[in-house]
């Protein structure tokens, strides 16, 4: 490897990358991480001012970047989402399936509602994103998905079942979408983080906020800014070889 070839690895030059859930958290995180690599990027959440304002913040630092308002939930607002997408910059080269339900019911307790309104946004809704998509990632020469699932798809998760369930079928739609779009030249990768920082993280009572921490390495939360390097390296060359897999971010508080 030359010099050339190893300061491209993770430059995202060129390259259109969509970022559902991209207004806080996780989501802008990782879109300011791919901007600052070089990327145009596109933020969708629900909210509209929300979308405007992560844009905006985007831009400010150099970077282009448009906020499309969408509901992860509905499939209309998504193929609108990329028709949007690729009017504003001609393309599509990355998706990253980030927003998410957090609903959470026990078991016994469970409602008909609850289970559609989770698996709408954290499963239907990438899939279906992913698969309007398509045809943009078809003609990408750097084309990838990246499913942000969650290490509740491997640990017991009582109470939050519903969420833990639809994490772990992404998990395998993460398989299947890359043994099948692999001919195509489309990778497609997980990430499965830990406790993070966020506002969703915030909402859980404090004693289970611990017992999350308690349960990693590193005993504490992650901030949002350390799932980038794991997004990064696997959307970019750097991660040129690497698909179908899950890549678990999380302190060190996963049985393996």
């Amino acid at each position: 490897m030359d010099r050339s070839s190893f300061d491209r690895l993770f430059d995202m030059s060129d390259r259109t990358v969509l970022v559902t859930g991209g207004t806080r958290g996780i989501g802008l995180a990782l879109a300011e991480g791919f901007l600052l690599a070089g990327a145009r990027v596109v933020v969708s959440s629900r909210k509209a001012d929300a979308c405007a304002e992560a844009a905006g913040f985007l831009r400010g630092l150099g970077g282009e970047a448009v906020g499309i308002p969408a509901h992860a939930g509905e499939v209309d607002s998504l193929a609108a989402l990329v028709d949007g997408a690729v009017a504003e910059f001609g393309g599509l080269d990355v998706v990253v399936n980030n927003a998410a339900n957090a609903l959470a019911q026990p078991l016994g307790e469970m409602t008909v509602e609850a289970w559609a309104k989770s698996n709408d946004v954290n499963v239907r809704g990438p899939v279906f994103l992913a698969q309007a998509a398509l045809p943009h990632l078809q003609q990408s020469a750097n084309a990838a998905v990246l499913n942000v699932v969650s290490v509740g798809a491997f640990n017991f998760a009582p109470s939050l079942s519903i969420y833990a369930a639809g994490k772990a079928a992404m998990m395998s739609f993460t398989r299947s979408m890359a043994a099948e779009w692999a001919g195509h030249g489309i990778r497609v990768n997980a990430i499965a983080p830990g406790p993070v920082d966020t506002d969703m993280m915030r909402k859980n009572p404090q004693q289970a906020i611990d017992h999350m921490v308690g349960g990693t390495l590193m005993k504490r939360l992650a901030s949002p800014d350390e799932m980038v390097g794991a997004a990064l390296l696997l959307c970019s060359d750097a991660g040129s070889y690497m698909t179908g897999t899950v890549v678990i971010v999380d302190g060190g508080g996963t049985p393996r």
